[in-house]
């Protein structure tokens, strides 16, 4: 079977032009790693770019990657008629079996609808619900990546949902969908650490786009609390900021005093290996957003044996069924979370076992194998 896989090349989205090597987000980069393992697939990654680079032609002895070049007229502000054509084009020289488009949130989705060839969609991020939730200016990127979700949605064969929640907003839009969640890189399964490399006092993790959705200006209001009863542990903010936005200005303001304190750092950005290297130094996750479409940083920890402190919202209530590490509270319970926290860093603090779990749901494998299954029952079934 010959597979394309429509997703971004992060290159691109960091314009990052100069390195010679494409990298992919998360949950894509996952499934190519669990491509790598079927030998009986052919696999095409093919990416749309406005600068032309270096790429390799092979990514695993299976994969082949293709950097396609859009001029900018091309993407959003035509609403990627550039990358439709490009695409196009370059899916009639593959003559795949069928495409699949990874995201709404870009180029991906649209090009793999109009693609000729047989097409499914992955949602990784609810940009409808998101429109909906947080109202963004009329005419801006979010507010039209909205709209072209709810018309790529019903235009392909179906939709891999990675959660039920995911799966409860796009049944009414989509064909067929199927609920298969978002692999793990495999890194985050090999290697895990003896209890002993957790230090003390603990190390609390938040990991996430420094964002309103995913509320970490608010749980600084949290750590500060938990300072002040005289409670000892560093909190570490992992993730992108940008200081020109309010979101991103406020929180940096607002973490400056709290790291004169020593119980709150901002590490920024990291790498797959550093962030492995954060998660078995802790010993906790916060993760508090507003909504979240399936929390793949919650599996992440987890199968570093993390205990985890999660809202009740959206996907991660799929990831920690049956986890006894991970305890869950209302996402507006901002008390809640505090008292929990307390409870436990005051508390003899057990070890963890929650990687097995972790491995036997979402190793890259399996969700891969699972792909396959639904592609040959897509083409033959004729959808």
């Amino acid at each position: 079977m010959r597979i394309v896989q429509l997703t971004t090349d992060a290159r691109e989205h960091y314009k990052d032009y100069k390195n010679p090597v494409p990298f992919f987000g998360a949950a894509p980069a996952a499934l190519l790693e669990g491509f790598a393992r079927l030998p009986d697939v052919e696999v095409h990654v093919v990416s749309c770019t406005q600068v032309p680079m270096e790429s390799p032609e092979k990514l695993a002895s299976n994969v082949y990657f293709h950097s396609v070049l859009v001029p900018k007229i091309g993407w959003m502000r035509t609403l990627y008629q550039g990358c439709i054509r490009a695409t196009r084009n370059k899916l009639c020289d593959i003559q795949p079996d069928i495409v699949h488009g990874q995201g709404t949130e870009r180029d991906c989705a649209i090009s793999a609808v109009f693609s000729g060839f047989p097409n499914v969609l992955t949602i990784h991020g609810n940009m409808a619900e998101m429109a909906r939730l947080f109202r963004p200016r009329l005419g801006s990127y979010r507010w039209l990546a909205a709209r072209l979700e709810n018309f790529t949605l019903p235009r392909a064969a179906g939709v891999f949902c990675n959660s039920a929640y995911t799966e409860s907003l796009v049944r009414p839009r989509a064909r067929q969908t199927w609920r298969v969640a978002n692999p793990l890189r495999k890194a985050f399964f090999e290697a895990l650490p003896a209890d002993s490399t957790r230090l003390s006092p603990p190390i609390i993790l938040n990991i996430g786009v420094i964002s309103e959705r995913k509320r970490q200006v608010e749980l600084l209001d949290v750590v500060q609390t938990l300072e002040q009863r005289g409670l000892k542990f560093q909190f570490q903010f992992i993730g992108d900021c940008k200081p020109d936005t309010a979101y991103g200005a406020a929180f940096l303001k607002k973490i400056k005093p709290l790291e004169t304190f020593g119980c709150a750092r901002y590490v920024g950005p990291l790498t797959e290996q550093q962030l492995i290297r954060h998660l078995d130094a802790a010993s906790a996750l916060v993760h508090f957003p507003s909504e979240e479409a399936f929390g793949l940083v919650v599996a992440e920890a987890l199968a570093r044996n993390l205990k985890l402190f999660g809202a009740r919202v959206g996907g991660i209530q799929d990831i920690v069924d049956g986890v006894p590490e991970a305890q869950l509270i209302d996402w507006r319970d901002w008390d809640g979370l505090t008292a929990a926290l307390a409870v436990w860093l005051r508390q003899d603090r057990s070890a963890n076992h929650a990687a097995q779990v972790m491995r036997e749901r979402y190793h890259p494998a399996i969700i891969a194998r699972r792909h396959v299954e639904i592609y040959r029952d897509v083409l033959n079934n004729g959808r």
